[in-house]
């Protein structure tokens, strides 16, 4: 049955009430027609309940806005969603991607992800070209997908809104990588999921690292919300030392934007419950609202907390990630690198959900604390001990 309005309804009950499903939710495609977005494909999906997301066709079928009930969830930075012809994938030294962050879900990889690097290419056979030399985040979120389908399917009585498409990240004498996207969302729910799987169309044995930069922003986050996750262990801080607690901002409860403010970045080793999954959320308990990432402990067994806390840029990213934060080479030598042969492919399924109300923030925290209970102290201090990544080939 499809929830619309406090009550359950049949398809038969939807469709008496009005000429189309349109007028209460749906997914239909739109595009963008001004400044740095100009051009870019989008579709729009509300499921009824006052969550509304929209979708870049033309940027890895990323999640750009995000908003429930008229309040924001996604983050918006500057850049806007900037067209993907107008990227320099080269430029600022591996930093430009920096110029085209923005949206609730930015896609990282798929053969790189974190900072520059420069990296064996003997795999690739070609003599000219003896490195892979990658910038900041790695190439695909700018990447138009090929949009293979979108509507609404209806089974019985419950209808799902889904969009599904291909990105090809390829090159001759180089990695040939596809990400196959799948989106979904049940008119009269609060939920998205995501499903995506990667797969190695080409014939070369390639490596493969994805991380997804969700980035929520203002009311969600704002002073006094709070970051919930069932923490192991507090593995990395790219600021611990003498300026672990210089700027006054742990991990666990978030400040105004402040000016000034250089990001911290931490990794937290994650447990999971007994099915395998890793919810973590950040609320705003004083407007009752909150949101909740769900991802699969054996697909992303790392796990990144990002705070860009800068008065203008204010944002806080959930990370989840194939990798450990050190990187590509720290994978290598620890054979942590998922390597792809022809055929080879990874698969990745995450839930995103809106909390509405302190019952259901309070339901998803008495939840994650089962699970583990997460460092009472604001600056834990990093353990640097990296688990093995199991289930990984050198």
């Amino acid at each position: 049955m499809v929830e619309l309005y406090g009550h359950s309804n049949s398809r038969r009950d939807v469709s008496a009430h009005a000429g189309m499903l349109s007028q209460f939710a749906g997914v239909r495609l739109m595009e963008l027609s001004d400044g740095v977005e100009r051009g870019i494909r989008m579709l729009e999906f509300r499921t009824g309940t006052g969550l509304r997301f929209t979708v870049l066709v033309d940027r890895a079928l990323d999640i750009a806005e995000c908003e429930h009930k008229g309040r924001a969830i996604g983050w918006h930075s500057p850049t806007g969603f900037r067209h993907p012809g107008l990227h320099e994938y080269e430029g600022e030294g591996g930093l430009s991607w920096l110029r085209s962050f923005s949206g609730l879900i930015v896609t990282c990889g798929l053969d790189h992800i974190l900072f520059m690097d420069d990296d064996d290419a003997s795999q690739y056979v070609y003599g000219p070209r003896t490195s892979v030399k990658s910038s900041l985040h790695g190439r695909i979120g700018t990447i138009p997908a090929r949009l293979t389908g979108y509507g609404e399917r209806w089974d019985g009585d419950e209808c799902t809104l889904w969009c599904e498409g291909i990105v090809q990240q390829s090159a001759v004498f180089g990695e040939d990588l596809q990400l196959i996207r799948r989106i979904e969302a049940k008119v009269g729910s609060d939920e998205i999921r995501l499903m995506d799987r990667v797969v190695n169309h080409g014939f070369y044995r390639t490596p493969h690292m994805l991380c997804y930069h969700i980035n929520v922003g203002h009311p969600v986050l704002a002073e006094g919300s709070r970051y919930l996750a069932p923490i192991r262990d507090v593995v990395w801080a790219a600021h611990a030392g003498e300026k672990y607690r210089a700027q006054g901002v742990g991990y666990r409860q978030l400040p105004a934007p402040k000016m000034g403010f250089h990001e911290q970045v931490w990794q937290h080793e994650m447990a999971a419950d007994a099915a395998g999954n890793v919810p973590v959320a950040l609320v705003n308990d004083a407007i009752g609202f909150g949101f909740q990432v769900e991802t699969r402990k054996e697909q992303f067994p790392c796990q990144y907390e990002w705070q860009n806390l800068q008065a203008g840029q204010y944002a806080l990213g959930i990370e989840p990630s194939t990798h450990h934060v050190l990187g590509k080479q720290f994978a290598r030598q620890r054979d942590e690198m998922i390597w792809l042969e022809h055929g080879d492919e990874r698969r990745y399924d995450t839930v995103f959900k809106v909390l509405d109300g302190a019952a259901a923030i309070g339901a998803a925290e008495k939840r994650i604390r089962s699970i583990a209970e997460q460092p009472k102290e604001d600056y834990p201090a990093p353990s640097g001990e990296y688990r093995k990544i199991p289930g990984r080939t050198a």
